[in-house]
This record gives structure tokens, C-alpha cells and sequence, in this order.
């Protein structure tokens, strides 16, 4: 039985040959030979169905079965720096990278004094003038021989950010890729690609920001690929806000050296079928590893996190927190990967993964996975599926607090655990903020629905 939907490839294989047709003669090149090789596992791949049980829970043939049209050369002129303000973070400093449809858009950002050595800009540039140094990552850590979705991503490598820091590097400012998608009369995809290499003993923090500028369809199919080498620490941000109408499936990609840190926080907020891949490697000891997520759906929202994390050497703790809130008819999906290599003695993991119904039509499906293989080790789960507290809401209405507001108030109090794990303070606001509006503009479309 076929676990691939394959109707639609050949639109993506003329995409595919329209994109070579638009590189003057770089078909030798390695990353050429790179795209080719991805696209010929795509087309053999096909998208996954529910039959496949990575993605049981949440079916893409929306996605398999709209033509979306690749957007080569976008107007970078119909995004102004007034769109561009309203999603920075009020107050916080950043290098600011801004990408529009997947591609750099040069004049909308703002990179200054960066310390010697590091570099933060276009892949497109870097590709064409730097390109010895990104052969030794690019396409090396996500894997797209079983996905089909990396696989996409691989054979359209156009553009995304290339950050580069070398050894003992310090960057104090966040960098912030800002990737917003512009207005089209049909349904259009984008393929940002990202590449982070921190050298030994470097640090900085990364801020992803994917929106929607209107309520229009779209695809975004991101990859971000991190190399974290030894004693290196890097902080890393991802929020979505895309259209409601939009689809997003992203992959982060680590893989850290000896007693390097990753941290990763990660807020949902938009898209209509959302699937989110963080996933790390630890392949040295002393490593420390961190994913935590928040989520909050309606309407008809799917949002699905599958998170990975591979103890492939003793001495390594890994941290993760997931909690969603959906109302609505909205769907979520937890699935949280802990492997345990053989050799990983005296590994410490701990997995949370939480979810709070607001509605009787609102459901999730989770499922942790632990996988050990090793038997000197520290290693918990938790997972609670549940309403808000019928005596805590009573408390809070006994205290003169009315019912949406008591509500609202044990909802933000929920997920505001994960938002509180931020460094950033300006970006704790900005998520505390949008999550408040969130909670409210949920609660009066439904309201309407009623």
C-alpha cells in the first residue's frame, strides 16, 4: 500500500527545471548536484499520507494538491519599512535580516557592526561568493532521504540566511530573520533556507519570525540547519504568525559538539496546517540541550510538533517543555522523540508536553516516545491533556471576576510558562502581548460562531 500522495510531483519538477533555467550555469556546481539529488528523493518520496505513521495525525493533501506557484523573482518594492515595523519586538536592538517570499530583501534590512569575522546575510550571496565554507554544512544535517518535505526544501535552496560565527565570536545583539509573505492573486510557495554554523566557543542569539502580511494562501517550507561546535552557545527564537489561510512546515536542525548549549524557544500562533520538526543531535559529551514550545489554535487550526532528541554520547541533558492551548474545532499533535544511544550513559532528559481544551470540539493526539538503550541514566516524561479548573474558575468568580475574564486569566496563567523561559525580555513582552489579543480575538470569533 502506497504511504506517498505522487499526483502533484510534476509540478514541482517543472518548478524545479524553471529554477535551473533562472541560474546562468551553476548546473555543475556541488549545490546543484545537491537540489538534483533531492529533488530525484522528492519525486520518489512523494508527500507522506496518514497511512505513514510520522504523520497519522495530520493529513497534507491540501498542501499536495494545491498548485502553488514558485515565486523566483518577487517584488520586493510591495513591502514597505511599515510592514516590516510591525513585527519587530517594541524596544529590543537586532541585526534585522528581512526576507520576503524566501528571498533577501536588502534594502528593508539593517545589519551593523558586526564583530570581526562574523558574517550575517543572504545565502543567495554567500552561495555565489563564499560558497567553499557552506559546502562542509549546507544540506549535511537535515536529512531528506526519508522526508519529503526536506527534500522540497533541498531541491529549491534559492535564499535564507547564512550566519557565520568564528571561533570565540560574541554577537550582543539578537539577529532577527524576519521572513514575511507578500500579497498574490494565486497560492504561492517559498523555500527559505537557513544555515547557522557557531564556532568553538562562540555565542550569539537568533530570532526567526515567520507572518503573513494578508489573509492570503501560501506554503512556507523552511529548513534551518545549526552547527553548534565546542563550548559554543547559541539561543534561538522561532515565532510564527502566519496567514490563518497559510501553510507551514518548518525543520530545525541541530547538532552539537562537546559541552555546547542549544537553547530554542518556540511560539505558534498562525497557519492553518502547521507542522513544526525541531530536532537535535548531540553527538559529543557535556552537551546541554533545551526545546520548549507554545501553541495556541482555532477555528480549524492543525498545529503538530515532532520533536526529536538523540543522545548519541554520555554526560548530556536535554530539557523540553511543549504546551498547547486550542479551541475551537482546532487539532493539535505532540510527538516527543528521546533516544538513548547505547553508549549514552548517565544522560539526564526530561520531557513535558502539556495541552489545555477550551472547547468540546477541540482535540489533541500525543504521544511521547522515549527509546533507551542505554542503563545508567536519568530520564522522565509527562504528559496532561485537560480543561481549566472548574474550582479555580469558581475562585475567580466568587472574587467578582466575570466568566470570559477568569477564563482568559487561567489560560494565559497556563501558557505563559513556556513564554516565561525567554531571555529576552522585550520578546517576553511582545509574546505575553500577543498572546492576550490572541486569547481574545479567539474567544469572540467563536462567540460569532455560535
Amino acid at each position: 500500500m502506497a504511504l506517498a500522495i505522487k499526483d502533484n510531483n510534476q509540478l514541482y519538477i517543472s518548478n524545479f527545471e524553471s529554477l535551473e533555467k533562472s541560474l546562468n550555469g551553476e548546473a555543475k556546481s556541488w549545490v546543484h548536484q545537491l537540489r538534483q539529488d533531492a529533488l530525484n528523493k522528492f519525486d520518489e518520496l512523494g508527500f507522506p499520507t496518514t497511512r505513514n505513521e510520522e504523520w497519522k495525525y495530520t493529513n497534507v493533501t491540501p498542501i499536495a494538491q494545491e498548485n502553488f506557484k514558485h515565486v523566483l523573482k518577487p517584488d520586493l518594492n510591495a513591502v514597505t519599512s511599515n510592514d516590516v515595523k510591525r513585527f519587530e519586538y517594541p524596544g529590543l536592538d537586532t541585526h534585522l535580516l528581512v526576507f520576503v517570499d524566501g528571498h533577501f530583501a536588502g534594502q528593508l534590512s539593517s545589519v551593523r557592526d558586526l564583530p570581526d569575522g562574523v558574517k550575517a546575510g543572504s545565502l543567495a550571496d554567500a552561495l555565489r561568493s563564499d560558497a567553499a565554507p557552506l559546502q562542509q554544512h549546507l544540506g549535511k544535517y537535515a536529512p531528506y532521504q526519508d522526508d519529503a518535505f526536506t527534500a522540497l526544501s533541498t531541491a529549491f535552496i534559492i535564499d535564507g540566511a547564512y550566519i557565520y560565527l568564528p571561533q570565540n565570536a560574541l554577537v550582543e545583539k539578537p539577529i532577527h530573520l524576519l521572513f514575511l509573505s507578500s500579497s498574490h492573486d494565486e497560492p504561492f510557495v517559498s523555500y527559505p533556507r537557513n544555515l547557522i554554523v557557531a564556532g568553538k566557543h562562540s555565542k550569539a542569539t537568533v530570532i526567526e519570525t515567520y507572518a503573513g502580511l494578508n489573509n492570503n494562501r501560501y506554503f512556507t517550507n523552511n529548513v534551518t540547519e545549526a552547527f553548534v561546535d565546542e563550548n559554543a552557545y547559541v539561543e534561538h527564537y522561532k515565532i510564527q504568525e502566519e496567514s490563518s489561510e497559510a501553510y507551514h512546515v518548518s525543520t530545525t536542525q541541530v547538532y552539537q559538539k562537546a559541552n555546547s548549549n542549544f537553547v530554542s524557544n518556540a511560539v505558534t500562533f498562525g497557519g492553518l496546517i502547521v507542522r513544526n520538526n525541531p530536532r537535535a543531535i548531540l553527538d559529543a559529551e557535556g552537551l546541554e540541550s533545551t526545546l520548549n514550545g507554545l501553541y495556541l489554535g482555532t477555528g480549524k487550526q492543525l498545529i503538530d510538533n515532532h520533536t526529536t532528541i538523540d543522545h548519541a554520547k554520555p554526560h548530556c541533558n536535554s530539557h523540553e517543555l511543549y504546551k498547547g492551548v486550542l479551541d475551537g474545532n482546532a487539532r493539535g499533535v505532540f510527538n516527543g522523540k528521546i533516544f538513548v544511544r547505547l553508549d549514552a550513559q548517565k544522560t539526564d532528559a526530561k520531557q513535558t508536553n502539556q495541552a489545555l481544551l477550551l472547547s468540546d470540539d477541540a482535540s489533541i493526539d500525543t504521544k511521547p516516545q522515549l527509546e533507551i538503550f542505554a542503563d545508567d541514566v536519568k530520564c522522565t516524561h509527562g504528559a496532561t491533556i485537560g480543561q481549566l479548573d472548574e474550582d479555580a474558575m469558581f475562585y475567580l468568580q466568587t472574587r467578582g471576576i466575570e466568566k470570559e475574564m477568569a477564563r482568559n486569566i487561567l489560560t494565559y496563567a497556563f501558557a505563559s510558562d513556556v513564554i516565561n523561559h525567554m531571555n529576552i525580555k522585550e520578546l517576553r513582552d511582545y509574546c505575553h502581548h500577543r498572546l492576550l489579543v490572541k486569547l481574545q480575538q479567539d474567544r469572540l470569533e467563536g462567540i460569532d460562531q455560535e
